[in-house]
């Protein structure tokens, strides 16, 4: 339903609301289906063109990249295929893609389920019933399948360690799952390797979490600087500040002002405080111009109040901390690139939407509610004697 939602609001307020994208890749797909039928052997040829002067090169490239194409163009070919079941219509093919993207939050509920027993519940609410979250994981567009991949990692990763063994099967899907991650968000992929090696490290040490995050952050922080000067290729800041730079050359209604970034160490550091409150904390009140800006303002004050509520009553609970450490680590690297590059606040909503149950589930499962009800009901007690 809610796909459906996304479909409809991009006809009728695309406009305002920045949402093209779903139906150009509708479009898109439709061309390539007639293209399947009529000329096969140029449907399955056109993937692997490069008319770039680099051929494959530019891996982290923004712009003038078979790479950075790579996720549109696999998206389209994906929608060309739904095309043949759905005869083209755009609503049936919402419904096989809920049926595949759907798979990602429940991989991620059933983890936390195991990390947070008792809290089935809590799980269900945080993880499925995310305005934002649920928006933008619906519709024909990306997301839905950048999360399915990412859950299906965690999913596998969580429970080949716990069980300590990683059979074959779990093995194919992660690797799979990395593959599509490289094809439709390969920074996510980058972000997501030190987070998943200090997790097995902190699975293997269990009295040394703390120093095996910090440990391997310190190490990929090193690296992440360091490398360029091995291979121009794997220029990683440059990389960022060229995205950045790809995003200020998009229009749209909702741009913000981008972060003054430079490649150095100092300063990624000395903007990291404005890229995570961009990332965060944006849109703001004064941002709002239209309902959907409106609803996720609103989102981003009630998410901030969660989080409040976690602080203040926290509680614990929890059978893996390494997992919990491996929620913060990946969802703060997340965040801090959203900031860095993206300056456009709806696309920074629609991107930070995919890491929130990452932050949300433990949030609202480590809270005692019964403290927080108990709270607020005494003081309304204690305003009505007064």
């Amino acid at each position: 339903m809610v796909g459906i939602l996304y479909g409809w609001i991009g006809i009728y307020y695309g406009q305002f609301a920045y949402m093209y994208d779903t139906w150009g890749f509708h479009y898109a797909g439709q061309e390539e289906t007639k293209l399947l039928f009529s000329h096969p052997a140029e449907y399955f040829n056109n993937f692997f063109y490069s008319g770039y002067e680099n051929k494959y090169g530019g891996f982290l490239n923004a712009e003038n990249s078979w790479w950075n194409d790579l996720k549109s163009n696999m998206f389209i070919k994906f929608l060309s295929v739904l095309n043949i079941l759905s005869f083209g219509n755009y609503y049936i093919n919402v419904i096989f893609y809920s049926f595949i993207t759907i798979i990602g939050p429940i991989s991620l509920c059933r983890v936390m389920n195991d990390v947070f027993p008792g809290k089935k519940l809590q799980v269900i609410l945080a993880t499925f019933l995310i305005p934002s979250f649920v928006y933008w994981t619906s519709g024909i567009h990306k997301d839905g399948l950048v999360f399915l991949a990412i859950s299906l990692i965690v999913y596998h990763l969580y429970f080949g360690l716990k069980e300590k063994k990683f059979p074959l099967r779990r093995i194919i899907v992660m690797l799979v799952a990395g593959i599509l991650l490289l094809m439709y968000r390969n920074f996510i992929l980058i972000i997501l390797i030190p987070a998943i090696a200090a997790w097995y490290l902190a699975n293997r040490y269990p009295k040394k979490i703390s120093a095996s995050f910090l440990g391997v952050y310190f190490l990929f922080v090193i690296l992440f600087f360091s490398l360029r000067y091995f291979s121009a290729s794997l220029d990683f800041p440059q990389s960022v500040i060229s995205k950045q730079i790809a995003f200020q050359k998009l229009q749209g209604n909702s741009s913000i002002k981008p972060i003054d970034l430079q490649p150095s160490a100092l300063s990624f550091l000395k903007n990291s405080p404005k890229a995570i409150s961009t990332s965060v904390l944006r849109p703001y009140p004064g941002d709002v111009k239209h309902l959907l800006s409106l609803a996720a303002a609103s989102e981003t004050i009630f998410l901030l109040l969660l989080f409040l509520c976690f602080i203040i009553w926290r509680t614990n609970g929890i059978q893996s901390k390494a997992f919990l450490w491996f929620c913060m680590f990946f969802s703060i690297t997340f965040l801090l690139i959203i900031g860095y590059t993206v300056n456009f606040i709806g696309a920074i909503v629609r991107y930070r939407s995919i890491i929130l149950p990452f932050l949300l589930v433990p949030a609202i499962c480590l809270t005692d509610w019964k403290r927080v009800f108990a709270s607020i009901f005494n003081n309304i007690k204690t305003n009505n004697n007064i």
